[in-house]
């Protein structure tokens, strides 16, 4: 059952995954802000139920420290739910917050911090408004700064260290809580783009809620790849989505690969087909067989893909083949590169095909398809013996013909070039091997 937000109870639970959590006095010193990267990031967020995952959400979550300052913002989007951005600005130096705001469909929040915590919690079902005002001269971070504040502890084996939380709740009797780092230790997480990764296991727990979390933080660049985390009787994992990876380095330019596929005259077209062969090592090599259907031509509808075969695609292509290789999850296109993408379907029950307004050019064209591979096969059934005035004179083979139907598939790949305007090129597209 996918996970719906309506429940006050469940969304805090969420939202403690970005608690607020502040160092004593004493811990200052110890969080690292050299540790902290620039960038933009997306955590995909899922309920876990006897171990299966359920989908229902994501945090994209933008990193910036300039002039002195920590400033992050979070567009969350999590299922029943429209998107709502949180904004918090600390200091980097000490990481003690300076502006914390909160917009959503449910609430509205905005904080100022200095000697006093200051502002305003709306509660727009009920649409009661509560002013804040309470003492902020203790040193506290704003809650979704937790995360980048632990992966910036001094972590090794065995570390532990206590901790304060500061979060603002209408029904909370007080906003500052413990939390202790309980545990940290050796641990790896497999990425499915970049393979495995130490890291460092750091569990945290409240000893007044019984809460608990469990963060994998990358050891060499303090990434948070995971965070699990129990409360309230329900398990709830954010997952680093890697959506800032991508090893292809060539650059894309839209418009010319846009103009590529639309804005000629030339044209390719063809047929779809599978042959197969009875010799040559193939699988019949050893079998009796006749009649074998040796042109299968792919179904009407059959799809036809067109890859503009420029330096971006070559490149793409050729890292997810790697990828593969590797038994990695292949590099998701950019956005405006998977626009560029022409297809067709395959017309009549010939397998005829046809891309119309092609500039010239390299491309790639690519399909797959089933089909039945049909043939009869010659069996030997038994044996007859000859005599002549009792004398044996040999022995002939009793055969029949079978025929045979079996499903098959075929995948085609195949390189094609356009040399001129309003060139109309022929390209059969045909698996030659059972």
């Amino acid at each position: 059952m996918l996970f719906k937000f309506r429940n006050p109870v469940l969304i805090s639970s969420v939202s403690l995954l970005l608690t607020a959590i502040a160092c004593e006095t004493q811990a200052q010193e110890k969080f690292d802000s050299k540790l902290l990267q620039n960038g933009k990031f997306t955590l995909a967020c899922y309920t876990v139920n006897d171990g299966s995952e359920s989908a229902i959400g994501t945090f994209t979550i933008g990193i910036n420290t300039a002039n002195d300052k920590l400033a992050l913002t979070t567009i969350t989007a999590l299922a029943g739910l429209e998107a709502w951005k949180d904004t918090a600005v600390s200091n980097l130096s000490d990481f003690k917050p300076i502006y914390r705001a909160s917009h959503s469909t449910l609430k509205d929040m905005v904080l100022h911090f200095g000697n006093d915590v200051t502002g305003y919690y709306v509660d727009k079902k009920t649409g009661k408004k509560t002013q804040i005002k309470e003492a902020g001269n203790q040193h506290f971070v704003d809650s979704y700064t937790y995360p980048f504040l632990l992966s910036l502890l001094p972590l090794t084996s065995g570390y532990s260290t206590d901790l304060s939380v500061y979060e603002y709740k209408p029904t909370n009797n007080g906003n500052l809580k413990k939390a202790v780092v309980e545990e940290v230790k050796n641990s790896t997480w497999v990425s499915k783009y970049t393979g495995k990764h130490d890291v460092w296991e750091v569990t945290v727990v409240e000893p007044t809620t019984n809460e608990k979390s469990v963060s994998l933080i990358d050891k060499k660049t303090r990434r948070l790849w995971q965070v699990d985390m129990w409360a309230d009787g329900q398990q709830i994992r954010m997952v680093d989505t890697e959506t800032d990876f991508n090893s292809v380095k060539a650059p894309f330019d839209k418009d010319l690969t846009m103009k590529m596929v639309k804005g000629g005259n030339s044209i390719i077209y063809g047929q779809v087909f599978a042959r197969d062969f009875d010799d040559n090592g193939t699988i019949f090599a050893k079998m009796q067989v006749m009649n074998i259907q040796a042109k299968q031509v792919a179904p009407r509808g059959t799809q036809v893909i067109l890859i503009p075969y420029n330096d971006y695609f070559k490149e793409w292509i050729k890292t997810n083949e790697s990828q593969r290789k590797k038994g990695r999850e292949g590099i998701a296109l950019l956005d405006e590169a998977a626009e560029c993408i022409k297809t067709t379907r395959v017309y009549d029950d010939a397998g005829h095909y046809e891309f119309v307004n092609l500039m010239p050019g390299e491309y790639l064209l690519y399909t797959e398809f089933g089909y039945d591979h049909s043939y009869t096969q010659t069996e030997v059934v038994g044996y007859t013996d000859h005599y002549i005035n009792g004398m044996f004179q040999g022995t002939t083979n009793n055969t029949v013909n079978r025929n045979y139907s079996t499903g098959n598939s075929a995948v085609v790949k195949k390189i094609v070039r356009v040399s001129k305007p309003g060139e109309k090129v022929e390209a059969k597209l045909k698996k030659t091997r059972a």
